[in-house]
């Protein structure tokens, strides 16, 4: 089976950079067995020796459904990259990349920039040093990575957006996954997401994080620290979460008044769930009902 591939170069308007995020590339590659790599199919400025490495103006996602090889960059010492693992390129990084002679690899990228993933990467979201993410074979990726080479080939009006969408879900997926095998003990996880069934189903009662601590068997400074970890929420601001979105449903859907809203959530005192409300939303509850029932003109 001869090497095969489906690749496109693009290029986005000014109005295009203005959504935030564009797609310059997007591909797929079969390199076989004992074969050169990268292949001579790629503009120049794509074109690197896996000997010298290169250094891009881009961000790409590199994902990698069959075969092994590896990954080495700035920051990231050398890595061995096998099926079910995705990489990040950094722009201005340098880096290299190969499959393994012996088996040769799939590939599949999407290269990108923008304001969108620069204030990503300023956040702390995805970082140098920790490029690489096992995020398994998945079907529903490897289409989302074929409709992005659809859609190129196309290049309908919107095309640009259309991607951007897909880039977006791919860092999403990319960083769930990361963060949950992050936690490696699968009970710890369960204990976890116990504790948000216990939430979801006691928040209105005034359940405390220590005694929902105690129902999934853990100390409450190591559940403080692992729920945060986990959802990016203390327990007492989760909470707090879930009863300022069940107000907001009420006030939309219903006629209760501010202070029977007040009460059936669990706020003891209607006045600091006044200034709760606004602080967390930026309304009042009267105002928000008034412009989510359609009665603000």
């Amino acid at each position: 089976m001869k090497n095969t591939s489906h690749i496109k170069y693009l290029i986005a308007s000014d109005q295009d950079i203005l959504w935030g995020l564009t797609v310059s590339s997007v591909g797929f590659q079969h390199i076989k067995k004992n074969s050169p790599y990268p292949p001579g199919n790629h503009p120049t400025r794509y074109l690197f020796s896996t000997e010298r490495g290169r250094i891009l103006d881009e961000y790409q996602l590199i994902y990698i459904v069959r075969g092994r090889g590896s990954f080495i960059s700035k920051s990231q010492k050398l890595t061995n990259i096998k099926e079910g693992n995705m990489f990040l390129l950094f722009p201005g990084e340098w880096h290299s990349y190969k499959p393994d002679s012996l088996t040769g690899w799939d590939e599949y990228w999407i290269g990108f920039k923008g304001i969108n993933i620069d204030n990503r990467i300023e956040n702390g979201f995805f970082r140098k040093d920790k490029p690489v993410f096992n995020i398994g074979i998945r079907d529903d990726i490897i289409q989302l990575f074929n409709q992005a080479i659809n859609i190129s080939r196309e290049q309908n009006t919107g095309f640009q957006q259309m991607l951007a969408g897909i880039v977006n879900y791919l860092l999403g997926f990319a960083y769930s996954q990361n963060k949950h095998a992050s936690f490696e003990d699968l009970r710890v996880v369960k204990q976890i997401n116990r504790a948000k069934i216990i939430m979801y189903e006691n928040f209105s009662n005034n359940i405390t994080p220590e005694e929902i601590a105690s129902q999934v068997n853990m100390g409450y400074s190591w559940f403080r620290k692992l729920f945060k970890q986990y959802t990016g929420f203390p327990p007492s601001q989760f909470l707090i979460e879930l009863k300022v979105q069940k107000c907001k449903e009420l006030l939309t859907n219903t006629d209760l008044s501010s202070q029977e809203i007040a009460y059936e959530v669990g706020f003891e005192n209607p006045d600091y769930f006044c200034t709760l409300f606004k602080k967390k939303v930026g309304l009042t509850p009267i105002k928000y009902r008034e412009i989510t029932q359609g009665k603000e003109i």
